[in-house]
């Protein structure tokens, strides 16, 4: 039987798995939602496909995404991180994810959770959409705007809408699995 799947998909075995077994599933446990927001941020630019390969370095040089052990990172922490072949070498971006980490924990104290926090902006559950084509498929949405103003109002950086709106699909906040993709009938039920 011939599995479809979202056409970005391809057929890399990454690529593949990553589609079927992470995107678009709902996250609510605040270091997976961490470590997506630093991946996006770390992705601008760039293919997914590329912070897909590199994400065991990312793991390992952002303290396997504790966002209170990322906060603490001081500028002699920051000039290794540059050095490391393993990850994106983007004084920006790296230093963001210091920032973010910060911010991260402003939320947390704020929200109890960053999950609390973040699920507001969909009302709690998971916005299922109808694409019939990757064409379809927006690269921001009212929803990201307002994720994305509020995220740098708290001083997150590298969170513009379209960074916003692929984290939103990566931790499920909405389903973008084209209708024809065997996961989304799975994650919308």
């Amino acid at each position: 039987m011939t599995v479809t799947r979202c056409a970005w998909a391809g057929d890399d075995p990454l690529y593949v798995a990553y589609h079927d077994e992470e995107w678009g599933v709902p996250v609510h446990d605040d270091r997976r939602l961490f470590e997506f927001l630093i991946l996006e941020g770390a992705q601008a630019g760039l293919s997914w496909i590329t912070i897909l390969r590199k994400r065991p370095a990312y793991r390992a040089a952002f303290a396997g995404f504790d966002p209170a052990a990322v906060a603490a990172f001081d500028e002699s922490r920051v000039a290794a991180l540059l050095q490391d072949p393993g990850i994106v070498r983007n004084r920006l971006k790296i230093r963001a994810a210091v920032a973010n980490a910060q911010a991260f924990l402003r939320v947390q104290a704020e929200f109890g959770s960053f999950d609390a926090y973040l699920w507001r902006f969909v009302g709690g559950r998971p916005i299922v959409n109808r694409w019939a084509t990757l064409a379809g498929v927006p690269a921001q949405t009212p929803e990201s705007v307002a994720l994305s103003k509020d995220l740098l109002r708290r001083g997150f950086r590298f969170v513009g809408p379209t960074i916003c709106y692929a984290f939103m699909q990566a931790v499920g906040m909405v389903n973008d699995h084209t209708v024809n993709c065997f996961r989304h009938g799975e994650l919308a039920s």
